[in-house]
């Protein structure tokens, strides 16, 4: 092979990655799964695509490298291949806010008006959490709260939140947080809350972005079950 050749099939090597997360339901994926291992099934129902099209971009994904798979009986389950897949999806994520036009208007037709929500950093939440003076509420699915969560928080998934307003106090500030700077779901507990009188911030990011800055983590049920 010359050195032309080898080099464009090298290039072409580094481009199965692009090409593997070139597809806004993989991107999803990633999303998903960097809060943790999913089962077909559960990839499936949180991106609103069947099975066979999601077990497709997965298939393509685990190709490239980027996820891995176990068997539990019947149940696949699959899980990103490294910590590296993660700050990838959050890096590709990070470049696209800074230079695709347009994106941020996608973003609000999205996640709403913002104006109204107030945030704390990670640095903020983890003294003020030390210290014993704010609730925390994980309002992500029962099953990602499950393979990891700061510690200490509640788990009060968003669609049952409504339920649960009564055992929260309201003499102590709530934080709550979801996936990351583009989940929806922290946004929407801090206006229900918010409107229910409650002193509510959402955290600036979520969860994956809280262990890569080598914060503490739980895993299992936890103390907020």
């Amino acid at each position: 092979m010359g050195e032309r050749a080898a080099k464009d099939a090298l290039f072409d090597g580094f481009a199965e990655v692009a090409k593997a997360l070139a597809s806004g339901r993989r991107a999803e994926i990633v999303d998903v799964l960097a809060q943790g291992e999913r089962s077909v099934d559960d990839i499936a129902e949180e991106i609103q695509q069947s099975v066979a099209n999601t077990s497709h971009h997965l298939r393509a994904m685990a190709r490239a490298g980027l996820v891995t798979t176990r068997r539990d009986g019947t149940r696949i389950f699959y899980a990103l291949a490294s910590d590296r897949v993660g700050e990838l999806w959050s890096a590709l994520r990070d470049v696209a806010g800074d230079h695709v036009a347009g994106l941020e208007r996608l973003a609000g037709a999205y996640l709403g008006d913002r104006d109204g929500i107030d945030i704390v950093d990670r640095q903020e939440l983890a003294a003020r959490l030390k210290r014993g003076e704010v609730i925390v509420l994980d309002v992500r699915p029962t099953a990602e709260f499950e393979a990891g969560h700061i510690p200490g928080a509640k788990s009060v998934p968003i669609t049952e939140l409504r339920r649960q307003l009564r055992a929260l106090p309201k003499s102590t500030e709530i934080v709550a947080y979801c996936r990351g700077p583009y989940c929806v779901y922290a946004d929407d507990a801090v206006r229900e809350l918010t409107r229910k009188g409650y002193q509510a911030r959402r955290l600036a990011e979520g969860f994956p972005e809280w262990k890569r800055a080598g914060l503490p983590i739980e895993q299992g049920n936890g103390s907020g079950t």
